[in-house]
């Protein structure tokens, strides 16, 4: 069930590829600049192995692609799940994120129909590279999938104060989305937390006009899993036996700000979006396993078209947690400037 405690909005750069290039400077800090996806004459290296680990601040992410890993810094790491293999914090060295899989893992690629699994987790099968452009910066590039065509690039950079950016640029190479929208999900899976829940600003479809804190706790996976924004009446059709249950399955909350944070171990993780990318943010008490939730969110392309370019920005913070007043005040200014 969901209670509710006292203690957003569309697609991205929906313009053709020329366009896209010449404007996605604008919106980025002035630290990172345009993906490898657009600027092909961004310069990179690929390192030997198929992770790199980034530092600043007090944070270290290890950013890694779809291969099985196993070794000191990524024991027993599980192919498939790319991303953040490993979020650590000089106030908690133990990795956030369950070990053998990942946090902002690009999960699912999907339009709403019935398909075999390895397509459902295109994202997860079909070939990655990992790009380091920086040492603070790294892209997993993946070219047009085998079955949706769609080809992208996920920029992962850490902020001066340790917070990740992570852009994604995708463009789709083929008309295979049978209901003209592009469904798009990321998964972070926490290890063992003390609560399963999240918390945002938001309030019941029934009063509108009183937003408050909710913490959402969901009865089991793919029930009352999204929640999405206030001013959000898109409506994606899809197939009723549809199999990933968390996508479509929605609680009687929505949203008022496009962000949202859950707490491990003394410590917040604060995932912030744009409130033009209309982002669902969807969990799920055991997503990682007995006692893993998952702490996702989604962004939906509609109308799409072959050959053009769409965008998604979003932040995610990893600090130590006090209470929503301090994480609220600690992340106001990246908040802010998603909001731009």
């Amino acid at each position: 069930m969901f209670v509710s405690w006292r203690s957003i909005t569309g697609s991205g750069c929906m313009l053709n590829l020329f366009v896209c290039c010449a404007v996605v400077w604008a919106d980025l800090p002035g630290d990172a600049g345009s993906t490898s996806l657009l600027n092909r004459h961004l310069t990179y290296t690929r390192p030997e192995k198929p992770y790199v680990i980034l530092r600043r601040g007090e944070v270290e992410a290890v950013v890694v692609d779809n291969s099985e890993v196993d070794d000191d810094i990524l024991p027993g790491h599980r192919a498939g799940y790319s991303g953040i293999g490993a979020l650590r914090h000089s106030q908690r060295r133990d990795n956030l994120f369950a070990p053998p899989i990942a946090g902002l893992n690009f999960e699912h690629i999907h339009d709403g129909t019935i398909q075999e699994r390895d397509i459902l987790y295109e994202p997860r099968r079909a070939p990655m590279e990992l790009r380091v452009i920086d040492e603070h910066t790294a892209e997993l590039y993946q070219p047009p999938t085998p079955h949706w065509g769609l080809e992208s690039v996920q920029r992962y950079h850490l902020l001066a104060d340790g917070t990740i950016e992570l852009t994604f640029e995708c463009i789709p190479r083929r008309k295979t989305f049978a209901h003209d929208y592009i469904g798009l999900f990321w998964a972070s899976y926490i290890h063992q937390p003390e609560s399963l829940d999240i918390h945002f600003r938001g309030h019941t479809e029934a009063h509108a006009d009183n937003s408050d804190w909710i913490r959402g706790v969901t009865p089991e996976h793919g029930k009352l899993s999204t929640h999405v924004g206030l001013n959000d009446s898109r409506d994606f059709p899809h197939d009723p036996k549809f199999p990933l249950t968390l996508v479509f399955n929605r609680s009687g909350y929505r949203y008022a700000e496009p962000w949202y944070y859950g707490v491990s171990h003394g410590m917040a993780y604060v995932q912030m979006f744009r409130p033009g990318d209309q982002v669902w943010l969807t969990q799920s008490p055991s997503g990682g396993g007995k006692g893993n939730p998952a702490w996702d969110f989604q962004f939906f392309i509609r109308d799409y078209e072959v050959g053009r370019c769409y965008r998604l920005v979003m932040r995610a913070a990893y600090i130590p947690y006090h209470s929503p007043r301090q994480v609220e005040q600690a992340t106001a200014r990246h908040r802010e400037f998603l909001a731009r």
